[in-house]
């Protein structure tokens, strides 16, 4: 067959009707499979599709949302008492607050010049022609002045720098952790709104008596069955959900996120939407060097007339609060879509069900003779149409209407 014969054969048989015949085949074998298929299928759409993932509703998971932190709490400090002011970052903020849990402190810095830390590269030298007057190294402390100076009380000599001194490393003081801290609270709140459906939720329980619901929130700490509405959280309870010791963060610090989880079905009265809470250690783990949160301030002030700073490096807990939002509410349009899918993919169980019959069942060429009929031309005579039934014991068959037409 040439190119032009089989291109007009494909245009021509682009033209043709197709339309299913009805067959019954008397295999047991190929009826429980269309059964079993059938089962399934209804059952994925029945509970998977509506009752799981609801797609009868119309959904909105883009909500607006606002959250307000406060640290609370007080802890004894060798002579000191620390408050919010002292160890919360911000003291009250947003979606991100952060509390020090062990500090490393050096006091008493000063402009002027000072060895530079033996670790940064090129450091170590032996005369002034190993120092580059004016060089500054970004993993350093500050500009070299040229000369080769005795590294404090050591008998080794480092590059001299014009920096804040002495450095951090040489003269740091490192505290005992606050270990108090563990029962130091984070009051949450947290407001959400579905714009589309017009609903405002909130994660503290509405109260008509303001006066005893200040009480309430003063004394209560969250618990998931015993307290859910209750905004307050013990460090503690965050990093035991987080299966993080407490020890361990106040050592190197970590960053941890507090979930809340809005899945509201209002179908139901908004009163049923409640928030979840999880918990995640959100920075890399404690095994790796980039692990752990810390950051370094300073404190500065004036002695004998002369700009002084006290430099602190402080070990913490950052929380990052990340709401996720989700509302769904009967809708005809998805339902009618959703039963369209479902109808609709019950036939690929006939699709299965043929492929298994004209590919691995027995006498499959008898199967395929009757299930494909090619009409060219009107017949002059007319033909009944048929109901066709193929026993599966044998290729000899019968109608189960003979002459009545579908």
């Amino acid at each position: 067959m040439g190119l032009r014969e089989f291109i007009k054969d494909y245009f021509l048989g682009f033209w043709d009707y197709e339309t299913p015949k009805v067959m019954v085949v008397k295999n047991r074998t190929l009826g429980v499979i269309y059964r079993a298929v059938q089962f399934l299928v209804i059952t994925y759409f029945i509970w998977y599709v509506f009752i799981s993932q609801k797609a009868y509703q119309e959904s909105e998971t883009r909500p607006e949302s606002s959250v307000y932190t406060v640290m609370k709490g007080s802890a004894v400090h060798g002579d000191q008492i620390l408050d919010t002011v002292e160890y919360a970052r911000p003291s009250e903020g947003g979606d991100v607050i952060s509390t020090i849990l062990r500090r490393e402190v050096t006091y008493d810095q000063m402009q002027g010049t000072c060895a530079e830390y033996f670790h940064v590269a090129n450091a170590n030298c032996t005369t002034d022609s190993d120092c580059i007057q004016g060089e500054v190294d970004f993993d350093g402390h500050g500009r070299r002045t040229g000369r080769c100076v005795q590294y404090y009380n050591h008998t080794f000599k480092t590059c001299e720098i014009q920096t804040w001194c002495p450095i951090d490393e040489y003269a740091v003081e490192r505290e005992p952790p606050l270990v108090e801290a563990i029962n130091f609270t984070v009051f949450i709140r947290n407001s959400i709104h579905f714009p589309k459906f017009k609903v405002l939720r909130g994660n503290i329980k509405d109260a008509s008596n303001k006066r005893n619901m200040q009480k309430y929130l003063t004394r209560c700490h969250y618990d998931e069955e015993k307290e859910p509405y209750c905004p307050n959280f013990r460090l503690g309870y965050i990093a035991e959900r987080a299966r993080e010791n407490f020890s361990e963060l106040c050592r190197t610090g970590g960053v941890i996120g507090v979930f809340i989880n809005w899945k509201c079905n209002l179908d139901l009265d908004p009163s049923h939407c409640k928030p979840t809470y999880s918990f995640r250690r959100l920075d890399v783990r404690k095994d790796q060097a980039s692990s752990g949160y810390y950051y370094r301030f300073a404190k500065y002030y004036s002695k004998d007339g002369i700009e002084s700073r006290t430099l602190i490096k402080a070990y913490g807990i950052r929380l990052d609060v990340i709401v996720h939002g989700q509302a769904g509410k009967f809708s005809p349009i998805p339902t009618i879509i959703s039963t369209v899918t479902a109808m609709t993919s019950v036939g690929i169980c006939t699709i299965i069900c043929d492929w298994i019959m004209l590919t691995f069942i027995d006498k499959n060429e008898i199967y395929s003779e009757r299930k494909f009929d090619e009409v060219i031309k009107e017949p002059k005579v007319p033909i009944s149409t048929e109901l066709s039934y193929i026993n599966s014991y044998g290729s000899n068959h019968s109608d189960l209407s003979e002459g009545v037409p579908l």
